[in-house]
């Protein structure tokens, strides 16, 4: 079924999450290597066989990707070339170009602070960018784009999304996030490492203790982090701060490993 909606001229949210489902066959949150280059080989197929030609998206992503068995693309590269009729994706991107945007975002719906967007709070978050973004819909559509993100993205089906999870609605080249899950430290690592950098003592930190942390994961991590970018890494984490306090739960949002 996924293969046939290719064809089609639009495609639901739902359409799109079972396309996307049919071709991460390993279920890794990508589209890569020879899942790629089948979905592009039918993509190519069913489009000839509807009698509809490739449109100009399609043809720069397949130009793109065609010859590239390295390659991979996440949910955003894919939502932009399927003609979708209610590419709600695409407008959380519209909307949040930045990581740091994304962060301060984060901060507001997670109204709890429980480090997580619940159901609820992720459809307050949907329908203010429906709203800034002055796209139509009703509280059917609303229910169903909730549903639909968290079938996407809850990667352990536990009803709610973390911020590694809710991040993947980044572009990945704009998602540093990406890059500190690969860094992430079992709890007991990382309350030794905030006593280590809260220098002083009072429970949160600085920027300037960010700073000095950062630059110390970004010499043990070379591979991973690139120290030219200390200033994008710490810019974003701080805008999880509290008027320039990070406190150790939201620094743990992005360092500290989920063992649950």
């Amino acid at each position: 079924m996924a293969k046939a909606y290719l064809q089609g001229v639009e495609i639901s949210a739902t359409q799109f999450l079972d396309i996307w489902h049919h071709y991460d066959n390993d279920g890794n949150g990508y589209i890569e290597g020879k899942e790629l280059q089948n979905f592009i080989k039918e993509l190519q197929q069913a489009r000839k066989q509807a009698g509809l030609e490739l449109t100009e998206a399609m043809k720069v992503f397949v130009e793109k990707y065609g010859q590239n068995a390295d390659a991979q693309i996440g949910m955003v590269e894919l939502v932009q070339i399927l003609p979708t009729d209610e590419n709600f994706l695409l407008v959380f991107r519209q909307q949040l170009k930045s990581c740091a945007e994304f962060m301060q975002a984060w901060r507001r719906y997670d109204a709890d602070h429980s480090g997580y967007i619940e159901a609820d709070e992720l459809k307050s978050f949907l329908r203010d960018l429906l709203q800034k973004a002055k796209k139509s819909y009703d509280d059917k559509k609303l229910e169903e784009y909730t549903q639909t993100t968290l079938k996407m993205f809850d990667s352990n089906n536990d009803g709610k999304l973390c911020l590694a999870e809710m991040a993947r609605l980044l572009p990945d080249q704009e998602n540093f996030l990406l890059k500190f899950q690969n860094v992430k430290m079992p709890a007991k690592e990382f309350n030794k490492i905030f006593e280590l950098y809260d220098q002083d003592g009072n429970g949160y930190m600085d920027e300037n203790e960010l700073d000095a942390l950062l630059k110390d994961l970004c010499d043990k991590n070379q591979k991973v982090l690139d120290i030219k970018n200390i200033a994008t890494y710490k810019s974003t984490i701080m805008a999880l701060s509290d008027g320039g306090k990070l406190y150790r739960t939201e620094l743990a949002l992005v360092l500290c490993a989920d063992e649950n």
